[in-house]
C-alpha cells in the first residue's frame, strides 16, 4: 500500500463523499440512499476516530469512521464503524490499513469493542474484516428493505462482525 493514514479533515470531505457515493451506487455497502452532508457526518462520529488513506498527491483512497454503538453508559466502550475504499484502490491493502489504524486509535482511547454490520452480499467487506481479525457473530435476516438501486424491492440480510480490543 502506498497510501498514508491521516486524521480526516475538512479538506478530505470531497473524496470521502465521492467514495461513500460509489459504495451506495454499488448497492452492497449500506442502506443509505445518499451520503450525508459533511456536518451531518461529523455530528455523529467520535472525534479522533475518523481517518482517511491518502495517496502521494493527497487524493483520498478510503476512509473509516466510528460512532457510539449506544448512548447507554454500559456500552461506553463499544463503537460501530464504517470503512469504505475507492473502487480504484480495492485490493491494495487500503481497507486493512484503515481498520488497523482505527483499532489502534480506539484502543488508545479506552474502547474495548469495534462492531459493524455488512450486507451479506458484500463479500469483499466480509473478507477484509476476517483478515483484520474481526469475528462473525451473527446474521440478521431480512433486516432492511431496499427502495433504490440495484437491489430495489429486496429484503437484505446483514452479517454482524466484532473485534475485541
Amino acid at each position: 500500500m502506498t497510501a498514508t493514514i491521516r486524521e480526516m479533515g475538512a479538506e478530505h470531505w470531497p473524496g470521502v463523499e465521492r467514495i461513500y457515493a460509489a459504495g451506495i451506487a454499488g448497492g452492497s455497502a449500506t442502506f443509505a440512499e445518499a451520503p450525508p452532508s459533511r456536518e451531518e457526518f461529523l455530528a455523529t462520529r467520535i472525534p479522533g476516530l475518523s481517518v482517511v488513506a491518502v495517496d502521494g498527491g493527497g487524493a483520498v483512497q478510503g476512509w473509516a469512521a466510528a460512532t457510539p454503538a449506544s448512548s447507554r453508559e454500559v456500552y461506553r466502550g463499544v463503537i460501530e464503524h464504517s470503512v469504505y475504499v475507492d473502487p480504484a484502490a480495492a485490493g491494495q491493502g487500503v481497507g486493512l490499513a484503515l481498520l488497523n489504524a482505527l483499532a489502534a486509535r480506539a484502543r488508545a482511547r479506552g474502547f474495548w469493542t469495534i462492531q459493524s454490520a455488512s450486507l451479506a452480499e458484500n463479500l469483499p467487506s466480509l473478507a477484509l474484516h476476517d483478515k483484520a481479525g474481526f469475528r462473525r457473530v451473527g446474521r440478521r435476516e431480512r433486516i432492511g428493505f431496499m427502495t433504490y438501486g440495484p437491489y430495489a424491492g429486496a429484503w437484505r440480510d446483514t452479517i454482524l462482525v466484532e473485534l475485541r480490543l
